[in-house]
């Protein structure tokens, strides 16, 4: 059909004024078609079939650049592609008659070559072991700097003999090790790269070359298949620790429960013959594929922001991947799409997608609804690069070309080797049952090493070179096996965290601040510039948390938070707050981030309390929970004496986070030997929100809690948070700390704190009764928000003999110290403990027992009844069942 059966005169001539204005505002294939149109005109009408034929070269050019990559030879598998019906001559009206005719093309490494070149040039470079994706890429300064790199040397990798020799030699240390487990630990689950080995010359090279690249750390996460390999031949982990593992007899610097051998992190250094050196560090990572990867991007992200500008280009983040893992996991685009944003950017991750062409026992047409695995990237607009995984060579040149677009542009590229796995998902998983087909043709192949020494002798390598280097490899192998494991390093306690102890202790830091100290922040938080245009407001909120502080009493949530921030940064302690709505507050209540309401300008008073304070960062998160928080957990990793926190939007939305809390927060210390002090703002309260807007779900936090790996807490003063965000940097140790915060209190008269309390307080892990002891004839222990109503209660009818004592620390919550709490109320004829949470939920599933010690006898509960959900959707039936829960902890009614 010709052009004018698809679109109208008008529009073409408008698209034509579009490319005489500026030719980027129009498509690649429309710039390329009105360049010819403009060529034509200039011709005399005998050379217009001349012109017409240039602009179809003009479009070859274009749609090789751009569909290349489906004729590449990519699949070792598969056989080779000579052909493709969108690539013919005949799709652009040429034909074979016109190959040997001299063409101009343009921006083109030639400026005239015949037809035939010019499809030489493409196909070498678009459609060989290499294929690329990226004209979908928008920017064309991008776009060129690849079409110059890749057309110039036509994609073709160029190595000398020591090059490839090297190449050789990683290749068999991947392979002989492997080989070696399967000789010496028969059965043994090892999750082998065999049929991958060509990610470990690639890593290598790419360790080299991002060393010669200024980059000084790399971090590493990923997954179980290959891991093992990994750690012996690119990290150099000791080869008799690594056996010693798989023998269990590996005792050294053993602590906590441990984890699998596949599963371990790990870090060292290398040097380079250049005179360049790197930190490697290998993440620990559970077997939920693709969860590491926003804890390497925190990680990346500490480390860059700790070495100023210019630490983008320093710290390189580099994530591999499994095919269906990338395709199918929901974490791969929400990391993804941290790349670019302000205060969770990294400067660019390397993605390393290892394409073993099945998911278990699940084939590609049945893991992933796209052509590629990778093509969820193609949201970012980076460069993809396929390679033909028993091609090493071009896996090396793949990898070094994708990080020196990364160095150029900071932004993230991805390299997809596209191999196979040798065996099943595990060594006694039998791939035949399922795959038959596939595993028949894997049978047939040999190992990469020897394809790939078959390519070096063809060329001149002598065959006896290539077995003495094998069987050097094999006599290493061996001579680990019989040495002794090496003594190993404190991984997780060196560097930053040398002055961290490991082990909890009960010791209490000193956390108040002198009420001067208090007043001058608090008037530097209220003092805005001059040329601030700020919403009056927002003004008159500074000024009334001044007010407070300078009256000594009235300070409300908001205010004891931003005074322990302040006077942290101004002792050189950092302060990162990261979450949905968190500069604002999702309750109005913070407003940490002033937006100057005639230019739009940031002024952040944190920033600016005095000179040589810690860094202030305060960022509204994208909408996600498990990408930002496992983010956090890994910036906590890195930032032992810092103050690192994640906020829910909304408590209940946590779980949405579920297996970075419960694989990294909770079992970190005992599985990894990694510490961390991250603490999570989870807003909580019963205000007749509906259901997914009220419970925090206490109960599942405290059902991870064991061998004080972490602190539940849910204060119920300002005070209280100030003394707890305070102590949690001066603890001796680091654990995670869970904090439930208000939604309603952060408004309630009832809810404040003096200046006194602040200056003079600390943290209580139980607040006493205000009533005398010796009058409480009823105690009534309960949590949080539900204090101030039973309260309220109390005041109201005038009772003096029911005493309210408020656990404000779920976890560690010791029996003694809890004991001590109710042994002075020995008058109390009744106790009970009192929650909004229904009964099967909140704190009450896991403190009944302790209670139960504490006073001799099971205390009374009054809340709700045990529910699926954990609120009604009904606002009256709320207040209704909230008013149940007061009478029965008043007066004893059943509910």
């Amino acid at each position: 059909m010709s052009i004018s059966g698809n679109v109208s005169p008008q529009w073409l001539e408008e698209q034509y004024q579009l490319w005489k204005a500026d030719p980027s505002q129009v498509s690649a294939d429309w710039q390329a078609f009105f360049e010819g149109f403009d060529l034509a005109r200039q011709l005399p009408a005998t050379d217009c079939d001349l012109a017409a034929k240039a602009s179809a070269v003009d479009s070859l050019i274009y749609r090789y650049r751009d569909l290349g990559h489906l004729q590449a030879s990519t699949d070792p598998l598969s056989p080779d592609q000579t052909d493709h019906a969108e690539l013919n001559l005949a799709a652009f009206g040429l034909t074979a008659a016109d190959l040997e005719k001299t063409f101009y093309p343009l921006r083109f490494p030639q400026q005239s070559a015949t037809l035939r070149e010019i499809i030489a040039l493409l196909k070498e470079t678009y459609c060989g072991k290499i294929g690329v994706e990226f004209m979908h890429i928008q920017e064309p300064k991008k776009r060129a700097w690849l079409k110059q790199r890749m057309e110039e040397q036509r994609n073709q990798p160029r190595m000398d003999r020591d090059e490839q020799l090297h190449i050789l030699e990683k290749l068999q240390e991947a392979t002989l090790f492997e080989a070696f487990l399967h000789r010496k630990f028969l059965g043994q689950k090892r999750f082998s790269l065999e049929g991958g080995e060509a990610i470990i010359p690639l890593l290598d090279t790419l360790l080299m070359q991002a060393a010669d690249r200024g980059v000084s750390d790399l971090i590493m996460g990923m997954s179980h298949r290959g891991r093992l390999n990994v750690l012996a031949n690119i990290f150099n982990k000791p080869l008799e620790n690594i056996f010693a593992e798989f023998q269990d007899n590996l005792e050294l610097a053993f602590v906590g429960d441990g984890d699998v051998k596949y599963h371990k992190g790990y870090s060292t250094d290398l040097s380079f013959s250049s005179g360049h050196n790197i930190h490697l560090s290998l993440a620990a990572n559970p077997s939920h594929l693709e969860a590491v990867d926003p804890v390497v991007i925190g990680r990346c992200r500490a480390r860059h922001v700790s070495y100023g500008p210019g630490g983008k280009k320093k710290v390189l983040p580099l994530l591999l991947h499994g095919d269906a893992a990338f395709a199918g996991q929901g974490l791969v685009p929400e990391v993804l799409n941290l790349s670019q944003l302000d205060g969770y950017q990294s400067g660019g991750t390397f993605h390393l997608v290892i394409n073993n062409q099945i998911g278990f026992t699940t084939a590609p047409a049945h893991a992933r609804s796209t052509l590629y695995a990778t093509d969820v990237a193609k949201m970012l607009m980076v460069p993809i690069f396929h390679v033909n995984g028993e091609d090493p060579e071009a896996a090396v040149y793949a990898a070094s070309l994708a990080l020196e677009y990364r160095q150029e542009f900071a932004e993230d590229v991805v390299v997809e080797v596209i191999c196979y796995r040798r065996h099943g998902h595990n060594e006694g998983d039998e791939p035949f049952f399922t795959q038959p087909l596939m595993y028949e043709k894997i049978r047939q192949r040999p190992p990469l090493h020897e394809i790939y020494a078959q390519r070096l002798i063809a060329a001149g390598l002598e065959p006896q070179a290539v077995k003495e280097r094998s069987d050097k490899i094999t006599q290493r192998l061996e001579e680990a096996l019989a040495g002794e494991p090496k003594p190993q390093t404190d991984v997780g306690f060196q560097a930053r965290w040398t002055t961290i102890q490991r082990k909890y202790t009960r010791e209490e830091p000193e956390t108040k601040v002198d009420a001067k100290t208090l007043k001058k922040l608090a008037r530097q938080l209220a003092e805005l510039p001059q040329t601030l245009n700020a919403h009056p407001k927002i003004v008159r909120l500074l000024k009334q948390r001044e007010e407070s502080v300078l009256k000594g009493e009235g300070i409300n949530w908001a205010n004891a938070e931003a005074l322990a921030f302040a006077s942290l940064l101004t002792e050189n302690v950092p302060v990162r707050l990261s979450g949905q709505d968190s500069r604002r507050g999702t309750f109005n209540q913070r407003h940490s981030t002033l937006v100057d309401q005639k230019t739009g300008q940031l002024y952040v008073p944190l920033a600016f309390l005095e000179r040589g304070q810690a860094a202030i960062q305060i960022y509204d998160s994208m909408l996600s929970e498990a990408a930002v928080l496992g983010l956090e957990y890994g910036y906590s990793l890195e930032t032992p004496h810092g103050l690192t926190i994640w906020e829910a939007q909304f408590g209940d939305f946590a779980n949405g986070a579920q297996v970075i809390i419960d694989q990294f927060i909770g079992t970190s210390g005992t599985k990894w030997d990694r510490s961390s002090g991250l603490v999570m703002f989870l807003p909580h309260g019963y205000e007749g929100q509906g259901p997914e807007h009220s419970n925090a779900r206490i109960e599942r936090f405290m059902n991870l809690c064991a061998d004080d790996n972490m602190h539940i807490t849910y204060p119920s003063t300002p005070a209280q948070l100030f003394h707890l965000l305070r102590r949690q940097c001066k603890l001796p140790y680091r654990r995670p700390l869970i904090v439930f915060t208000p939604k309603s209190l952060l408004r309630l008269p009832a809810c404040t704190s003096t200046l006194k309390d602040l200056s003079e307080g600390s943290f209580q892990a139980i607040l006493p009764c205000t009533t005398p002891p010796e009058q409480v004839e009823t105690l009534l222990l309960c949590s949080g928000k539900i204090y101030y109503e039973l309260q309220a209660a109390l005041e109201a009818e005038g009772r003096k003999n029911v005493g309210l004592l408020r656990i404000e620390k779920l976890y560690p919550l010791h029996q003694d110290v809890l004991q001590e709490a109710v042994s002075r109320y020995s008058n109390a004829k009744r106790i009970a403990w009192v929650q909004e949470e229904p009964k099967n939920m909140g704190p009450w599933p896991h403190l009944q027992y302790r209670l139960n010690r504490a006073i001799g006898r099971n205390p009374e509960y009054c809340g709700r009844r045990a529910a699926a959900a954990p609120a009604v959707g009904s606002h009256r039936r709320h207040n209704e069942e909230q008013q149940q829960i007061i009478d029965s902890a008043l007066n004893g009614k059943d509910i």
